[in-house]
């Protein structure tokens, strides 16, 4: 694969994670994990070019999604989940968030009925 169709390739998967809920920020640092290796936070700040005070957060969302495991041990290391598990869980994700609005289907007609949409008149 040569550096075009990589970029091609990366900026796919880039979009992928972004319409599965991730934003752009989240899912960078995500794929940097994933194709670096685990790593410490000190690391990922370097290699990533952004402050303490930007990962923290991230890191902290991306956790508590379940993409990302973060040791106990000082410094903490940080691994991502394969690529096709973080799929698997952001996909469900989705899904279960789909099946949660078809399932107040009913009740969003029934509050947009009850709005009085006559502009004033």
């Amino acid at each position: 694969m040569n550096l075009g169709e990589a970029s091609m390739s990366l900026g796919r998967i880039l979009n992928a994670l972004v319409g599965l809920g991730l934003s752009e920020t989240d899912s960078r640092v995500y794929i940097a994990i994933a194709v670096r290796g685990p790593m410490t936070a000190k690391t990922l700040v370097k290699e990533m070019r952004i402050n303490k005070q930007q990962l923290y957060p991230i890191l902290k969302k991306l956790r508590n999604k379940k993409i990302i495991n973060v040791t106990e041990t000082r410094p903490s290391v940080i691994s991502a989940l394969p690529f096709e598990e973080v799929l698997e869980i952001l996909i469900n994700h989705k899904i279960e968030k789909s099946k949660e609005i078809i399932g107040n289907k009913k009740e969003l007609l029934s509050c947009w009925k009850a709005v009085n949409w006559s502009n004033g008149k």
